[in-house]
């Protein structure tokens, strides 16, 4: 039997049915796609970034906070001395250790990410300058968080 359609090159026997059933029954397994990794997923750079992204977060609601409960002084002098008086105590404590540490990181990282940006061998290294400011980050810490914790527990 021959297809009632015509082959657009009409140089071309047209094809039997039976030939356009084999055709679209068969089915060929398409080779398997190599996986490949993602430029960011897991990748120690994805990382810096999304911290850097919290870090910015968390300073700027510091900084809100921080506005609003000095305003306290102008409205009410008694009012600012009993909101100071609630944060001595051990839980804003180890919320400003980590305020610290997220402005510290924050800082550095925004180092890196300039000297990535404007440093012509920036991208070169970028990877190499992580590792330094998370290197200067702990190193900073230590004392940092040694001086916070002997406030916190010294009661001064």
């Amino acid at each position: 039997m021959v297809c009632p359609q015509r082959c657009a090159d009409s140089t071309r026997p047209p094809m039997t049915l039976e030939a356009q059933h084999s055709m679209s029954t068969t089915t060929e397994a398409a080779p398997a796609k190599e996986r490949t990794r993602s430029l960011y997923r897991g990748d120690p750079g994805m990382w810096s970034w999304v911290l850097h992204r919290i870090t910015g977060v968390m300073t700027f609601f510091f900084l809100f906070v921080h506005v609003l409960d000095t305003a306290l002084v102008r409205v009410n002098p008694d009012t600012y001395d009993s909101v100071i008086e609630t944060y001595k105590n051990p839980i804003v404590g180890l919320m400003e250790l980590a305020l610290v540490a997220a402005v510290l990181y924050h800082a550095l990282n925004g180092v890196r990410v300039m000297l990535v940006d404007f440093w012509s061998k920036g991208p070169q290294y970028q990877r190499l300058m992580l590792w330094v400011i998370l290197a200067i980050w702990f190193l900073v810490m230590i004392p940092g968080a040694g001086r916070i914790f002997y406030n916190m527990f010294a009661g001064h």
